[in-house]
């Protein structure tokens, strides 16, 4: 019997290990789809808002409607722009800090 218990640890070690393998790749594709999402939002930003622009020109029958929406989808498309530049910049900081990828300048006292 004692042999099972070293053998069990071993196979609840080996399953932990691909349920953390598993978990990263899965963080990696949503990732990857969050930033490329980023293009996706610029271009349904500017057309909703060009979309409401022309419903509220239909309605009113002002160009100015028109034009106020395509403003308001390029404002928006900016702030999408903005949100993903903060994020990238708070993970950027983050890798800076990580001991593993900081530069230390070495001594030249020799």
């Amino acid at each position: 019997m004692p042999t099972q218990r070293p053998q069990q640890e071993l196979q609840d070690k080996a399953e932990q290990n691909t349920q953390n393998a598993h978990q990263t790749k899965v963080q990696k594709v949503i990732h990857s789809a969050y930033d490329l999402s980023l293009g996706i939002s610029v271009v349904v930003a500017i057309l909703i808002g060009v979309g409401l622009g022309m419903f509220m020109q239909k309605l009113s029958g002002s160009v100015w409607f028109l034009v106020l929406g395509i403003f308001w989808g390029i404002g928006a498309a900016i702030l999408n722009i903005y949100k993903a530049y903060k994020r990238a910049q708070k993970e950027f900081e983050a890798l800076a800090k990580d001991p593993k990828y900081s530069y230390k300048k070495q001594s030249s006292d020799t």
